[in-house]
C-alpha cells in the first residue's frame, strides 16, 4: 500500500509510533470482575444454594405458587350426615367350633355370610361301616388293621389327603410306623374298593402301583448320590454311545447308497434287454414281411381253375398232350 501512495504521489498517514508500552498493550488481557455473592457466614452451603437460581437472580420477596408442583387435592367436607358404622359380629361357617367375631360394619348394611367361606373347599372323602370293613375291606390283614385304616381317613380329612404331612403326622407309637407310598397304596385301594361296591360309575377309580413308586424313588436317590467321578464316566459312556450310533447310521446311508446304485444297474440291464427282445421281434417282422413278398402270385387262370374245380368241374390235363 506504501508503494502505491509512493506512485500516485499520496501522502502517507502518520503511523503511529512503537513503543514498550504499546507492544505491551496488546498481549494484556482485559478481564471483566464478575459480581459474586458471597455466602452468609454461619449460613450451610445447601441452604445458600436454595436461594438462588442458576442465573444467580436474588429470591423473590414474596411466595409463589405455579402450580407444577405434587399436592394433594383437599378434603372436601359437606354438611351432610355421615353414616353409621358399628362394631358387630359375626361367624364363620366353615368352622364348627362356633367362634363368634366381630368387625366393622355399615349400620345400613343388610347381614351376609362371611365373604371369606367360600374359599374353605373341603374334600368327599368316603366313609364306611364296620358292615363294610369286615365284607369289602380285610384284604390285607397282615400291613393294615382296622384301627389303622380309621386313622388313615381320619388324616385325610384333617389334612385334605395331603400324604406328605399325613405321613409326618402319623402315630407311629401307636399304629406303627408307615411310610408315603403305604399311605397311598392303602388309600386309593379302599377309595377303589368302596365305588365298585356302591356303584358310583360317574367317580374315576384311581389305582396305585406302590411298588413302582418305590423303585422311581430308589432309583432317583441312587442318581442324586453319584460322584463326580460316576458322572465323568457316565458322560464319557454316553459320548461313546453317540460315536456308535453316528456311525450306524453313516453305515446305514451306505448301504442304502449302494442299495440304489444295485436297483439302478439292474434296472438299466433290464431295459436294455427289452430294447434287445423288442429290436429282435422287429428284425424277425421285418423278414416274414420281405418272404411274403418276394412269393409268386398266382394268376387269374389258376385262380379261375381252382374254383371251378371247387366246384366239382374237373378238367383234363392238357399239358402232356399232342394234338
Amino acid at each position: 500500500m506504501a508503494d502505491v501512495r509512493d506512485i500516485l504521489d499520496l501522502e502517507r498517514p502518520p503511523t503511529p509510533e512503537l513503543t514498550k508500552e504499546s507492544l505491551l498493550a496488546r498481549n494484556k488481557k482485559i478481564y471483566e470482575k464478575k459480581l459474586a455473592v458471597k455466602r452468609p457466614e454461619g449460613m450451610h452451603r445447601e441452604v445458600f444454594a436454595l436461594l438462588y437460581n442458576d442465573n444467580k437472580d436474588a429470591p423473590p420477596l414474596l411466595p409463589t405458587d405455579t402450580g407444577t408442583g405434587y399436592k394433594s387435592n383437599k378434603a372436601r367436607l359437606g354438611m351432610k350426615k355421615v353414616r353409621r358404622w358399628e362394631w358387630a359380629p359375626f361367624t364363620n361357617p366353615a368352622r364348627t367350633d362356633g367362634a363368634v367375631f366381630h368387625h366393622w360394619k355399615r349400620a345400613s348394611d343388610e347381614p351376609k355370610e362371611y365373604p371369606f367361606a367360600k374359599f374353605n373347599k373341603q374334600l368327599d372323602i368316603p366313609s364306611y361301616t364296620m358292615t363294610d370293613y369286615n365284607t369289602h375291606l380285610k384284604t390285607n390283614l397282615t400291613k393294615w388293621t382296622k384301627p389303622q385304616t380309621d386313622h388313615l381317613f381320619d388324616l385325610a380329612k384333617r389334612f385334605d389327603v395331603r400324604f406328605i404331612i399325613m405321613a409326618d403326622r402319623w402315630d407311629r407309637a401307636n399304629y406303627g410306623s408307615k411310610t408315603v407310598e403305604d399311605l397311598k397304596e392303602r388309600y386309593y385301594e379302599v377309595i377303589g374298593i368302596l365305588n365298585k361296591v356302591r356303584g358310583t360309575p360317574e367317580k374315576k377309580i384311581f389305582t396305585f402301583d406302590g411298588e413302582h413308586e418305590r423303585r422311581r424313588k430308589e432309583q432317583l436317590k441312587k442318581l442324586f448320590d453319584r460322584t463326580p467321578k460316576q458322572i465323568e464316566e457316565e458322560q464319557m459312556l454316553l459320548n461313546e454311545l453317540k460315536k456308535i450310533e453316528a456311525r450306524k447310521k453313516e453305515r446305514e446311508r451306505k448301504t442304502q447308497d449302494l442299495q440304489k446304485l444295485i436297483s439302478q444297474a439292474d434296472q438299466q440291464q433290464a431295459e436294455q434287454q427289452q430294447h434287445q427282445q423288442s429290436g429282435s421281434h422287429k428284425k424277425s417282422d421285418k423278414k416274414l414281411k420281405k418272404k411274403i413278398q418276394q412269393q409268386p402270385r398266382p394268376s387269374k387262370v389258376d385262380s379261375v381253375v381252382s374254383a371251378v374245380e371247387s366246384a366239382g368241374i374237373k378238367f383234363t390235363d392238357l399239358r402232356g398232350t399232342v394234338d
